[in-house]
C-alpha cells in the first residue's frame, strides 16, 4: 500500500483555511453595525420616558372601556372611563357634543399632555350624535 503525499498543495491549502475577502469582511461588518444600529431604535422608542405623550393612548383605552358594545358613549359612563387611566398618573375627561360639555376627573394644569378623538355620543335614548373626547394626563 502506497501512500503519497504533496506536501507543497498540504500546505497550501492550509495557508488560505478560513480566510475571507476583505471586501466581504468589510460587509459582514457593515451588516452588523446596521442591525445594532436598528435595535437600539426600537429599543429607544418602547423605552417610557417623562417626555412622551401619554393622552393618546390613554384616550384610545378610555373610549374603548366607557363605550357599550356598539361602540356608543354615553356621558353618564364618562367617569367609569376614568379607570382608564395610566397607573400613577392624574386624568380629565371631558365630552363634547354640539354646545353641551360634560367633565370627568380633577381640573388638569397647563402642562398636562392632551389628546381628543371622535366618538360617537347617546346623548338621549334613541339619538346618537357625533362628539369629541379629550383626555389630559398628568403626573
Amino acid at each position: 500500500m502506497s501512500r503519497w503525499s504533496d506536501s507543497g498543495a498540504a500546505s497550501s491549502a492550509r495557508t488560505h483555511r478560513a480566510q475571507v475577502e476583505p471586501l466581504a469582511a468589510l460587509v459582514a461588518v457593515f451588516a452588523v453595525g446596521a442591525a445594532l444600529t436598528a435595535y437600539t431604535g426600537v429599543l429607544d422608542e418602547s423605552v417610557p420616558t417623562p417626555d412622551r405623550n401619554l393622552a393618546g393612548p390613554t384616550v384610545e383605552r378610555v373610549e374603548r372601556t366607557a363605550s357599550d358594545e356598539a361602540g356608543v358613549l354615553g356621558p353618564d359612563s364618562l367617569a367609569a372611563g376614568l379607570r382608564a387611566g395610566p397607573e400613577g398618573y392624574a386624568l380629565n375627561l371631558t365630552l363634547r357634543v354640539g354646545g353641551r360639555r360634560w367633565h370627568a376627573g380633577p381640573t388638569p394644569p397647563p402642562e398636562a399632555d392632551v389628546a381628543k378623538i371622535g366618538v360617537s355620543v347617546r346623548t338621549a335614548p334613541g339619538r346618537i350624535r357625533p362628539g369629541r373626547l379629550r383626555a389630559e394626563v398628568w403626573s
